[in-house]
């Protein structure tokens, strides 16, 4: 497996005030976190808008999306949208995109739009991902800049299997209750699908939870995250800022997970484990 340096990105829940958005990613910068993610359900303002207004109120921090819904957008439309985004950050923005979680089924109702099968989103993606990847700048394929990076997201075999053959960082969707063994099988599913490049793939995980006092407003969710803790899931983190650190730094050596994201309300609790550990 290929020697990945850590990064940590925040993703950034419902705000709707310019101050509040910009405020936090301007946190996010200063605490030495990689990227400032934007997500994409329709409650929330349009995350490609959102981060053009976190470009101008920083420097130097990457800015994405966590991740894009593809049904949402016409991939000709969206190659235009990332290609200005991307100038106008100074290319430090990162296209997160993934074929819709079931809940967005209700999402796409709403915008009149087909959801489809699994199967059907998964063909769809990569439909789009070949457009976004055709030669940047122009969505009639003009060259122009360099393409982002792009990550998709995943949790099923044949949506893993689209984003090792086609990211350049994939984003583990494994359940919460999620244990280092499961996610082993996980990743090995995930190598033998595009044997020839996983080891330049880029592996991300989302931390659920950080600290050993998790806010109890995440049980509305669906899960316990004391409890996870307590069953060694992967997408939670407790401890001392030392042992955090060392259970990132170990899994790393057994899963190859180098790029992790969590909300900005943990972004205070995870900024020494970030501090300790970014680029190394």
């Amino acid at each position: 497996m290929s020697d990945r340096r850590f990064r940590f990105g925040l993703i950034a829940g419902q705000v709707r005030d310019l101050e509040t958005w910009t405020g936090l990613a301007r946190q996010a910068e200063s605490l030495g976190y990689a990227t400032f993610l934007a997500t994409d359900p329709l409650e929330r303002d349009e995350p490609l808008a959102a981060l053009a207004a976190a470009a101008a109120a920083t420097r130097s921090i990457r800015l994405g999306t966590f991740v894009l819904c593809d049904a949402f957008r016409d991939p000709r439309l969206l190659a235009w949208e990332v290609a200005s985004l991307s100038a106008l950050s100074g290319g430090r923005f990162e296209l997160g995109i993934g074929a819709g979680h079931p809940g967005a089924a209700e999402h796409c109702r709403r915008l009149g739009v087909p959801f489809g099968s699994g199967g059907e989103r998964v063909a769809r993606l990569a439909v789009t991902l070949g457009i976004l990847k055709q030669p940047f700048g122009d969505p009639n394929g003009a060259a122009g800049q360099a393409r982002p990076p792009i990550l998709v997201a995943g949790g099923g075999p044949r949506l893993l299997a689209l984003a090792a053959r086609e990211a350049d960082s994939v984003a583990l969707g494994w359940p919460p209750d999620t244990t280092e063994t499961a996610a082993r099988q996980i990743v090995e599913r995930t190598r033998q699908a595009a044997p020839d490049r996983f080891d330049d793939l880029e592996l991300n995980s989302t931390l659920l939870a950080v600290g050993d006092d998790p806010p109890p407003w995440l049980r509305q969710y669906g899960f316990d995250p004391v409890q996870l803790l307590r069953d060694g899931a992967v997408t939670v983190l407790g401890g001392t800022p030392r042992q955090m650190a060392d259970t990132l730094l170990r899994r790393r050596d057994t899963l190859g997970v180098s790029y992790l994201a969590t909300s900005t309300a943990f972004a205070e609790v995870l900024a020494p484990v970030v501090d300790e550990l970014a680029g190394r």
